[in-house]
């Protein structure tokens, strides 16, 4: 059973969803249902899920729309995109807009079941770890770098970036990898908006005198720690 799982489940078709919803309660998952795009938007913060299913063809906000809307609050959760739709163009429209998993209808319950308890596995590896790098813990999952007794919070996109060049401590980490990874795309508004969120994270740092991120030319950003 997995009562503290909660997803938030969108599709116009009231007659798919309600077997898919009795489906996943079944196997112990908290469901909740959304008529359309716009009521999904409207439940996202209440409901806080670990999952969000959208249907892509929905009235008054489409699947693409809502995940573009959510993503801009949270970067962290699992959005899977439920739809007749397969075409090349718009799963790669799914996975630029930072989408999970992408499957197309029909499909097998099961098989979306295990699509989730496999993405669910390795987000909690991810959600449990406590990255310790000079004097500073940075914790990912609540976007929190602790330096002595002081507590910074940071952005879920700056955690997105930290967590990379941290992975790659000493090492440089190329703007190519950081922009396809964080923003989905390595343009030149996405650059500009890089640097803006180096600046901040070397703020947020200043305080543990053993870190500092160095700018590589021309190739990307360094995380250097003197032990």
């Amino acid at each position: 059973m997995k009562p503290s799982v909660k997803i938030l489940f969108a599709d116009d078709d009231f007659k798919y969803s309600r077997l898919l919803k009795e489906f996943l309660v079944r196997n112990g998952y908290d469901v909740t249902y959304a008529g359309n795009g716009r009521i999904a938007l409207d439940l996202f913060d209440k409901v806080n899920p670990n999952v969000v299913l959208l249907d892509v063809n929905m009235p008054e906000a489409n699947g693409f729309e809502v995940a573009e809307a959510i993503r801009k609050k949270n970067a962290k959760v699992l959005i899977f995109f439920l739809t007749d739709r397969s075409d090349k163009t718009d799963r790669l429209k799914g996975f630029q807009l930072k989408g999970n998993d992408y499957l197309a209808k029909p499909f097998y319950p099961e098989e979306l079941l295990a699509r989730i308890e496999e993405r669910l596995g390795h987000a909690s590896e991810t959600v449990q770890r406590i990255y310790k790098v000079g004097n500073t813990s940075f914790h990912y999952t609540t976007n929190e770098l602790i330096t002595g007794n002081t507590k910074t919070i940071i952005t879920s996109r700056q955690a997105d970036i930290l967590r990379l060049l941290i992975e790659s401590i000493n090492e440089t980490v190329s703007r190519d990898l950081l922009l396809n990874t964080v923003w989905g795309a390595d343009n030149y508004t996405n650059s500009l908006a890089l640097n803006v969120q180096i600046t901040y994270l070397r703020r947020a740092l200043q305080l543990d005198k053993t870190l500092r991120i160095i700018s590589v030319v021309k190739k990307g950003y360094m995380l250097c720690e003197k032990l």
